[in-house]
C-alpha cells in the first residue's frame, strides 16, 4: 500500500513539473487581466473540474479577488444572470470539449465578459474560444485505469493557487487583509480583536497591602484568575499570582510571617484596552505570562483583566 501511494506522488508531482514547465508570459497576461477587470472572477466547471473550480473561487474570493463558483448547468438554466459584463470567466475543463461549458461561451462571448480556460488541449474548443488559454497538459493520470481525474485535477488545482497567490501579491494583499475576512479564525482573532474585546472586567480580585496569607488565598480562590492585585482599580500596586504563592512558602512555610508586599511582584505589566490580541499575546509569550492587566500603564489603574487561558470561562 505504501508503494501505491509513493507511486501516486511521484507520477503527480511528474506532472505538476510538466504543468511548471509550460509555464509562459500567457500566465503573466492573465494575471494582469484579472487585476484590470472591475468585476468578479466567476468559475465554471463539471464533476471533478467543478470541485476543483470550487475550492479555486474560494481561494481567490480569501485572498483578495472576489471569486464566485457557478454551477454550467444552473448557469444554463438562468443563473447566467450572476455575469455582469466586467466579469472575469474561469472555465476548467482538462478535455475542453466540456458539452455544459461549450454551451454557455455564446453567451460569455456576447455578454464581454473575458474569458480565461484551463485545459489540458491546447487545441481545444473551450481552449481556441477563450482569451487566454492556460495549458494543463499532465504526463498521465495517477489512476492506473487512465480513467479518474487524478493529475489533472491536482494541475488545475496548483494553476488555480498560482494565479490566486500571484493576484494577492500584485494587489499588496496583507495578513490584516486577510483576517478580515476569516475573522471566525485564530488568525482574524488576533489580528482584528481588541483586548477589550476578551478581557474580564466583573468581580475582578484586588485585595489590599496589609491582607493575611489567608485572604489573599480566598481571593485568589473566588477571583478564578490564578492571582489577586494589590491596590484598587484606580491604583494598582502590584500582583501575586499562584506561582509567587508557592515560591513564597517554599522560602517560608510560616504563612503568618508571609506579608502582601513581600510576595509581590511589583509594577505588573500593563497593557492598553484597544491593544490587539496579537500584540499583547506577543508581550505574554516574551514575559512567558498567560495573564496581563488591561488599563493604563502611565497611571497604573486598571479596568479589567485578559488571559491567554481564561480559567473564568
Amino acid at each position: 500500500m505504501k508503494n501505491i501511494a509513493k507511486r501516486v506522488f511521484d507520477i503527480e508531482i511528474e506532472s505538476l513539473q510538466k504543468v511548471a514547465a509550460s509555464l509562459d508570459e500567457t500566465f503573466t497576461k492573465v494575471v494582469q487581466a484579472i487585476l484590470a477587470c472591475n468585476g468578479k472572477v466567476i468559475v465554471a466547471g463539471v464533476g471533478k473540474s467543478g470541485i476543483i473550480g470550487k475550492k479555486i473561487s474560494a481561494t481567490l474570493a480569501s485572498t483578495g479577488t472576489p471569486g464566485f463558483f457557478l454551477h454550467p448547468g444552473d448557469a444554463f438554466h438562468g443563473d447566467l444572470g450572476i455575469l455582469s459584463p466586467n466579469d472575469a470567466v474561469l472555465l476548467i475543463s482538462y478535455s475542453g470539449e466540456t458539452d455544459e461549458l461549450l454551451r454557455i461561451i455564446p453567451f460569455l462571448k456576447w455578454n464581454k465578459n473575458l474569458i480565461i480556460s484551463i485545459t489540458g488541449n491546447a487545441t481545444s474548443t473551450i481552449a481556441k474560444n477563450s482569451n487566454y488559454h492556460l495549458n494543463a497538459t499532465i504526463s498521465r493520470e495517477a489512476c492506473p485505469l487512465a480513467l479518474a481525474p487524478t493529475s489533472s485535477t491536482t494541475a488545475a488545482l496548483v494553476m488555480g493557487d498560482a494565479l490566486a497567490v500571484a493576484l494577492m501579491e500584485e494587489r499588496g494583499f496583507k495578513e490584516e487583509d486577510f483576517a478580515r475576512f476569516h475573522p471566525g479564525g485564530s488568525l482574524g482573532r488576533k489580528l482584528l480583536t481588541r483586548v477589550s474585546d476578551l478581557m474580564r472586567t466583573d468581580d475582578l480580585p484586588f485585595i489590599k497591602t496589609d491582607a493575611s496569607f489567608t485572604d489573599v488565598l480566598m481571593h485568589m480562590s473566588t477571583g478564578r484568575l490564578g492571582l489577586v492585585i494589590v491596590g484598587s482599580a484606580d491604583a494598582v500596586e502590584g500582583v501575586i499570582t499562584d506561582g509567587d504563592l508557592r515560591r513564597a512558602l517554599l522560602k517560608n512555610p510560616d504563612t503568618s510571617k508571609l506579608s502582601v508586599t513581600d510576595m509581590m511582584t511589583a509594577n505588573p505589566v500593563i497593557v492598553n484596552d484597544n491593544e490587539f490580541i496579537s500584540a499583547a499575546e506577543q508581550v505574554m509569550m516574551e514575559m512567558k505570562i498567560t495573564t496581563l492587566l488591561v488599563g493604563s500603564a502611565t497611571q497604573r489603574t486598571i479596568n479589567g483583566v485578559y488571559q491567554i487561558y481564561n480559567t473564568a470561562q
